[in-house]
């Protein structure tokens, strides 16, 4: 059995605890802001107004920027990338609906609603080609 242990605030003013709290601030300012930059400049702000990784973030701030951006970056490119695929699929899940010609495209986009109806209507004509 595989144990994992969970780590919390606890009040004191170790680096661990400290870092918690960086990463509870950052997550309410990217809610606030989404993923941007004014999010993780507003995060480093107000830490080192609570003296939250003040030395570090004071030495190291725009490194920090520069990791953190970098890391919203790969973030969007997997979105990206997942939302792809995803088209990619719901595209060949209404290619094999078309060629079974059971469904009106109307109902096709119904089952399908990331699709536009011109898309469908490609897609058709694309089909019926290959017939």
């Amino acid at each position: 059995m595989n144990k994992a242990r969970v780590i919390y605030e606890s009040g004191t003013d170790d680096i661990i605890n400290q870092y918690i709290v960086f990463c509870k601030v950052f997550n309410e300012q990217t809610k606030q802001y989404g993923m941007t930059k004014k999010a993780v400049i507003e995060t480093i702000r107000i830490c080192r107004d609570r003296n939250v990784l003040n030395e570090y973030l004071a030495e190291r701030e725009k490194e920090v920027v520069t990791i953190m951006m970098s890391l919203f970056d790969e973030e969007q490119v997997l979105k990206l990338y997942a939302r792809s695929e995803r088209h990619d699929a719901d595209r060949e899940t209404a290619k094999r609906m078309i060629k079974k010609g059971k469904m009106t495209l109307e109902d096709i986009a119904e089952c399908v609603p990331s699709l536009s109806f011109d898309e469908l209507k490609e897609l058709e004509a694309e089909v019926m080609q290959l017939a």
